[in-house]
């Protein structure tokens, strides 16, 4: 068999053999699902792809939503040499093999070269920084796929030099489209497989892709390979055969990623807008998806103390004894426990009286000079000290009516300022009437 003739067959067998999702992606952008925004005629993607000129790109979207192939398929319409790693695997020596070539290419053939790094944002300062010459000067290409927001991950003068394109996660209904031309196809899908997918079949795939194509067609390629032909030939995928191979939904959620603080900044204003539904919502995201339970609690007895305070001080006492929990039996268990605190925070009180104040106490110290402690409230253990007047003055508050006693407690420069000014919401009520009838002359402190 002569060279040529034996690679297509083994590349034909390859493809045969690779899973449904790399044997159904996109030959051209004819066939391409999605993103009509930026590959529809007249788009100016489109149009630098129709031109044959791109510009470096860097491509934002979540899992399964065409990053890979729309590169791939770019590279292709423009006949740039495709140079594909991941930054999950490669280093800088395989970054300047890569631009070596791409030198010897462009002197040689005048080709140019698309180096495509897929998950950029796991690349470091200094793997960006290595590539940041030859992306200036024309020698590579450059297209980044990312499932994070590029202007936290990618280095500024990389990205200065690059095109962002946003992608949207896939719809119902082109995941649909995509799964059943799969079906259809007996070329490369698995059309000769003869499988029947009913509505709600289908609906249960795309529930569980949570918008990835990637994974809808690797559940519909186990579904099927794994139900047996009824009596008329027919392979039906019902919604258990579906359940079956896909064993658990695939949340979008990185622990690293935006997607990790959107949801943690979801969760804590949920809380702060006093909604449990929403709030145990958000928490059963985090948790099953794989977040640290221990990183959950830590948020939950920073906003006790942060958007509960002193309206409702048991919640910080809750939130500590969830974190006991969470140390005991771990997860899975402890999700209930967590359930419980969150609960609870969401529908006690709220009040950040106690995070301005403190806020107010660090502005003060970083405007204000460094004053020594009035010498009535320092601690006088010597005989010396006591002589040079530590501690006079100072008056016990538990020898006066009441264990009350007014007396200055702040330096000279501050003795009229106020940091703490609670409100009229659960037991802050009690701790504002009773500094009231102190400190009356602290309402006329008080800020606007």
């Amino acid at each position: 068999m002569p060279r040529d003739m034996f690679e297509a067959h083994f590349e034909k067998l390859r493809d045969q053999s690779a899973p449904l999702a790399a044997r159904m992606r996109p030959r051209t952008l004819d066939e391409y699902v999605g993103q009509e925004h930026l590959v529809t005629e007249g788009r100016a993607l489109r149009r630098a792809i129709d031109a044959g000129e791109l510009p470096s790109i860097i491509l934002w979207g979540p899992p399964g939503s065409g990053k890979t192939t729309l590169a791939n398929l770019m590279a292709k319409a423009t006949n740039a040499y495709f140079a594909q790693v991941s930054a999950v695997s490669a280093g800088v020596a395989d970054l300047r093999k890569i631009i070596d070539e791409a030198k010897q290419r462009r002197l040689a053939q005048n080709q140019k070269t698309i180096l495509f790094i897929d998950e950029i944002h796991r690349f470091n300062k200094g793997q960006q920084d290595t590539i940041l010459p030859y992306v200036e000067d024309g020698t590579v290409t450059l297209i980044g796929a990312t499932t994070e927001n590029p202007s936290f991950e990618v280095i500024s003068p990389l990205l200065s030099r690059a095109r962002t394109y946003v992608l949207k996660g896939l719809t119902a209904e082109q995941m649909r489209l995509i799964l059943d031309r799969a079906i259809a196809d007996a070329e490369r899908g698995i059309g000769a497989s003869n499988v029947v997918l009913s509505d709600e079949a289908a609906a249960q795939i795309i529930n569980l892709a949570s918008g990835d194509a990637r994974i809808a067609l690797n559940i519909l390629e186990l579904a099927a390979r794994t139900t047996p032909p009824d009596a008329s030939g027919r392979r039906q995928l019902t919604i258990e055969t579906i359940e079956d191979a896909a064993q658990a939904k695939t949340l979008l959620y990185d622990r690293a990623g935006e997607q990790h603080y959107d949801i943690t900044s979801a969760l804590h204003k949920s809380l702060r807008g006093s909604d449990p539904d929403a709030s145990l919502y958000w928490l059963g995201r985090m948790l099953e998806a794989g977040e640290d339970p221990l990183y959950v609690v830590r948020r939950l007895i920073r906003f006790a103390s942060e958007d509960i305070g002193m309206a409702d001080p048991q919640a910080l006492v809750i939130a500590m004894s969830a974190q006991q929990a969470v140390h005991f039996v771990g997860m899975p268990e402890c999700n209930v426990a967590l359930a419980q605190l969150v609960v609870y925070l969401a529908t006690a009180p709220k009040s950040n009286s106690l995070y301005t104040a403190y806020k107010r106490v660090q502005e003060t110290i970083t405007k204000n000079p460094i004053e020594p402690v009035p010498l009535h409230l320092r601690n006088a253990p010597t005989g010396l000290m006591k002589d040079l007047g530590y501690g006079k003055g100072y008056k016990y508050a538990h020898d006066f009516p009441g264990g009350f006693v007014k007396q200055q407690n702040l330096p000279d420069s501050l003795k009229n300022k106020r940091f703490y000014f609670p409100t009229d919401l659960g037991q802050e009520k009690i701790i504002n009437t009773r500094l009231k009838n102190r400190f009356p002359e602290r309402e006329e402190n008080k800020p606007e």
